[in-house]
This record gives structure tokens, sequence and C-alpha cells, in this order.
């Protein structure tokens, strides 16, 4: 099987999020392996106390932002490698009935996994490239100074075996996937059958409506996306402005960035596959009559209540887990200022998400705008 260049960039989102995943995670996990050098230097209490709040928020960050970030890429791959199928499903039933196997076929899946050594490869390189920074902003005046050390076991189970991991998925849902009659390929026929939703009485939803509420029953997976896209960005950048106050600007500036990256890419890949699987109706919609508002708010303004929940959920964990971190974690630890919901933080987050959503929303009208229908047609 060959993917072409256009097919391998959009893998993007997933070697940025793979990235970011193991990026978090070297961090955290080098420096709490680089704090054990000097825990026989450690003489107060304080300076213990210290050291053990310091490797237990290393766990702490690598189980809930490396976890979550994990299972991100998991859903992601399982939508690029649906998404690819669907979208050739006359390619590979043709390959089915030449008499290649199922197996044979989902082998060259592989190449999705790739993305993953991709992303993980730029992550764990790029942590060592700020290491430098960042140690010298964690590094605290009661504790000895912690020196960069590289541990090659890092490099195993945060680089190779989740490759192997990844392309072994990739392979295994293709086949489970492929696992159907070469004539439903050839026929572009979807083995999911949409499910008969029951009016009540008195209550039919209108054209619009209609459409608005199967375009989000279409692609449950998009508004995990879409989802996702604000809750990093909420989450992350309200964290970032804690974390000024609370630990450093280094270490601020690195999450705000990761939150950006995060919520750019999922959500330009979620907004972007719903424009494209709806390019023949919104070319209808036109013909028949429907102006560019209709359209946009048909397609996409289902999303928007989506978006603004994502972005609550993601104010609610960042909240918990800095009270996790300085209630629990840096509990035995003296001098450590207390933590309040921000509020003015919140609501210029807020404003913020609301103008470049609408913004990006206002884009993708325009792009819908420019759909041809006789190039639709002649597809």
């Amino acid at each position: 099987m060959v993917i072409s260049l256009k097919n391998a960039a959009k893998l993007i989102g997933i070697i940025l999020i793979s990235g970011c995943a193991v990026f978090v995670c070297t961090l955290f996990i080098n420096y709490s392996m680089d704090l054990v050098s000097i825990k026989d230097q450690l003489s107060s209490e304080y300076a213990i106390a210290l050291y053990d709040a310091q490797v237990l928020q290393g766990k702490f960050i690598c189980i809930i932002s490396g976890g979550c970030l994990s299972i991100t890429s998991v859903v992601m791959l399982f939508f690029y490698i649906k998404n690819y199928i669907d979208t050739h499903r006359k390619e590979l039933g043709i390959l089915k009935a030449l008499g290649y196997s199922n197996l044979k076929i989902a082998s060259g899946f592989w190449v999705f996994g790739l993305s993953i050594f991709i992303g993980a490869a730029l992550g764990f390189s790029l942590c060592f490239l700020v290491m430098p920074i960042v140690y010298e902003a964690l590094n605290n005046v009661d504790m000895p100074e912690v020196t960069i050390h590289f541990h090659f076991i890092l490099v195993l189970y945060l680089v190779i075996l989740p490759t192997v991991l990844f392309a072994f998925i990739s392979v295994y849902f293709s086949f489970r996937k492929l696992k159907c009659p070469p004539l439903d390929l050839l026929r572009e026929k979807n083995q999911t059958v949409p499910k008969i939703r029951k009016q009540r009485l008195g209550k039919e939803l209108s054209f619009l409506q209609e459409l608005k509420k199967s375009t989000l029953r279409s692609r449950t997976s998009l508004i995990f996306f879409i989802c996702f896209a604000s809750f990093c960005y909420s989450a992350m950048l309200q964290m970032s402005f804690s974390m000024d106050e609370l630990a450093s600007r280094v270490m601020a500036v690195i999450t705000g960035s990761i939150g950006i990256i995060l919520a750019t890419t999922t959500l330009f890949l979620g907004i972007t596959t719903v424009v494209n699987a709806n390019t023949k109706n919104i070319s209808m919609m036109r013909v028949f009559g429907y102006s560019l508002n209709e359209c946009s708010k048909a397609i996409l303004n289902g999303y928007r209540s989506i978006a603004y929940i994502g972005f609550a959920i993601g104010t609610a964990y960042q909240y918990l887990l800095f009270k996790i971190m300085l209630d629990i974690v840096f509990k035995d630890v003296d001098n450590i200022p207390e933590y309040s919901f921000d509020f003015p933080v919140f609501l210029g987050v807020l404003i913020s998400f609301v103008i470049i959503y609408e913004i990006i929303m206002y884009g993708y009208s325009i792009r819908i705008s420019r759909i041809s229908v006789k190039e639709i047609m002649l597809d």
C-alpha cells in the first residue's frame, strides 16, 4: 500500500500530540531520575520534604498529562486509519478482488505507526535542547544543584516501544476494518448503518436542524477533537499564567506553547474534516438557494456548544490539578503560596478563546462559500 504525501501530511496531528506527550514525560521523568543522585546529600527535613514532593510531582504530571495525550494519540490514529479506508475504498476493494488478503493489505498500515516515532523522536530531542533552561528554573536554593544525565532507558520506553506498539495497533485496527466483502468496498458501501431516530409528535425538525444533528452524529470522533482542542486552550493557557506566579516563567512559556499547538492542531483537523465531509451537502444547499450563513450554521454551529463545554472542562481540570499539587503533593513543604481560582485570568482566556474560535469559524464559512458545485458534480 502506498500512502501519498498528501495523506502523510495529515499525520501531523499525531506527530505533534505524541511529540508533546514524550516532551512532557521525558522532562519530568529525567528530572526525577536525576534527583536521585542528590538524595544522599539532603540533610534538613525541609529539603527531604521538597525532594519527595518534586519526585511525586513528576510522577503525577506524567500520569495525568502523558496519559491524556497518549489516549488522544490513539483516538487520532484510529480516526486517521478509518478516514483513509473510507476515502480509498475502491482501491482497497480492487486489491481484495485481486486476491490480496486482509492481513497483507493491513500490514502496509504500519506506516501510520511511523508518525509516532517521528513525534516521539522530535519531542525527546527538543526536550534535551531546552532541558538546561528548565533545570535551572527547577533548581531550588534549599537543595543541591541537579545536573543533567542522559538515560537510554527513556529512549526505549518513550520512543522505541511506543513506535512498535502503535505500528501493531495500526495493523490490527486496519485488519478489523477491512473485514468486509470486496464488493462493498468497490461500491463504497459503508458497513455502519445509521440508526433511525424516532421524532416526537409535534416536534418535527426543519431541514437545517436535521442536517445539523446528522452532521454531529455522522462523525462522533470529531466531537472529541473539537472538545479536546478547546480543553487544551483553556487548561494550558490558564495553567501557564498560574505557573508564572507559582513556578517559573520558563514552565509557563512551555505550558502555554504546548496548549496552543495542541489546540490549533486538533481544531484544524476537526473542522477541516467536517467541511470536507459535507462538500456535497453544502453545494446542493447553495443550488437550492440557501444562503452562506444558513450553510455555515447547519454544518458548523452544532460544534459551538461542544467547544464551550470543552473550555469549561479545561478550566475545572487546571484548577483541580493545581489544588491537588499544592494541597496534597506539596503539603509538607513550607512557604508554598496559597492557590485560588484566578477569575481575571479565566475571563481573559475565555474572551481570547471566543474571538479566536469565531474568527476560525468565519474563515471556514468563507471556505464554504468557495465550494464549486461543478467540481463536486464532476467528482
